[in-house]
């Protein structure tokens, strides 16, 4: 099955726990039709460039799935029907990068970073 990666942004005024269940119902949305949640993580609320739908802050959420494009257009069409997410990017990849994502690794720990002067 193709490899996708998503990136969901939810309203700000959600506490940690709905944010986190909305992960948990889109990921039971793809398991419900064929796809899984290879996985997931919560990357907390962030300041956002620009407002969106008045809301300058929002919850933001990463999943890693293993799914056909059919569950893939379900899930996204479920959440740009649901109130609480304001923003959904999808994405397909070759494989999945080991590890947690960028947004979860500390500093020290990038590479590639060169010291300042």
């Amino acid at each position: 099955m193709p490899l996708y990666e998503h990136v969901m942004i939810a309203r700000q005024d959600l506490s940690n726990a709905q944010a986190e269940s909305l992960v948990e119902h889109f990921g039971t949305v793809l398991a419900d039709n064929g796809g899984n949640v290879v996985e997931s993580e919560y990357w907390g609320v962030k300041t956002m460039a620009y407002k969106i739908n008045k809301n300058r802050k929002g919850h933001y959420a990463f999943l890693k799935t293993d799914a056909p494009s059919g569950a893939v257009q379900e899930m996204e069409r479920l959440m740009r029907l649901h109130d609480d997410v304001m923003r959904v990017l999808t994405i397909k990849v070759d494989e999945h990068a080991e590890g947690p994502s960028v947004q979860m690794q500390k500093r020290d720990e990038r590479e590639g970073r060169r010291e300042r002067r």
